[in-house]
């Protein structure tokens, strides 16, 4: 099994790196900017992108066995506010925002994330101190295991870190063309530029993202159970969102539920949040 990772260096490009295992694959292809420094603007050599996006990004949406506790772990990680709910669920927030939910679900983990995070750190000790455990180190990059086994990578700078939460990394099956085809897809959506690298795949210039890009990266194995990682985006009209090839799965208001939970074209889940 490899693994594609994309990381953070000096310069402005894209390097690719295999031969991860046991890191899922796709968890690791990683975009090089300022070591440690927010989003540097990246004018794409053969980028795609699109003035009006089909949404907006709202937030990322993570289940978890202990919301509370896995809330408690990212909170401090990533540089925001953990609360906890009195029904079980947490949410990360800056002042008012929401950033991350954090959903209870019966569920277990029990295959590798589709989607995973990349995280700027000083040292991996805050994460271990908080119970994260090492799953396997790279040159430039750790791969690591949150409390409730979900994978996600970070990158040890020697800058300070003004940008804990570097990107989120999206396994696609198939080859680079599928990959940066679903790249394509949410770039639309979102509103961003679509970039083409040397194997994989990423969306930037998202507004209101609370990280640098979204990164797409090829894989073997198939989907094969729920994300439990997913975006929520919110739209004015899910129209735009089916014609451009989503598919409703749950409507709102099924079940009292406040959001349509939608699939892109590759099959993974999202939800939207749309006006009353």
């Amino acid at each position: 099994m490899t693994v594609d990772a994309l990381h953070g260096a000096e310069y402005a490009v894209r390097h690719r790196h295999d031969d991860v295992h046991p890191v899922p694959p796709g968890a690791g292809q990683r975009r090089a900017t300022p070591v440690g420094a927010g989003p540097t603007p990246i004018v794409p050599a053969d980028g795609y992108g699109r003035r009006m996006p089909l949404a907006t990004y709202k937030d990322l949406c993570i289940d978890a066995s202990d919301p509370h506790a896995l809330s408690a772990f990212w909170g401090p990680l990533l540089g925001w506010e953990s609360h906890p709910h009195d029904d079980g669920d947490s949410c990360l927030r800056v002042g008012d925002e929401v950033r991350v939910w954090f959903n209870r679900v019966p569920e277990p983990k029990t295959v590798k994330n589709r989607l995973h995070i990349d995280v700027n750190a000083g040292s991996l000790q805050p994460a271990l101190d908080a119970g994260a455990v090492v799953h396997d180190e790279q040159p430039r990059w750790t791969v690591m295991l949150d409390p409730d086994g979900q994978e996600f990578c970070v990158f040890v700078r020697d800058k300070p870190v003004t940008q804990p939460f570097y990107e989120l990394v999206w396994d696609v099956t198939g080859d680079a063309d599928a990959a940066h085809r679903l790249t394509e897809w949410w770039a639309e959506v979102l509103g961003g530029s679509a970039v083409r690298d040397d194997g994989f795949s990423h969306v930037e210039g998202v507004a209101g993202l609370p990280f640098e890009a979204v990164v797409f990266q090829p894989v073997p194995e198939e989907k094969t159970t729920k994300n439990r990682i997913h975006v929520d985006v919110t739209a004015l009209d899910l129209g735009p969102l089916v014609a451009a090839g989503a598919t409703v799965t749950r409507r709102k208001g099924d079940g009292d539920i406040g959001w349509t939970v939608m699939l892109d074209p590759a099959g993974n889940e999202f939800c939207a949040f749309t006006p009353d």
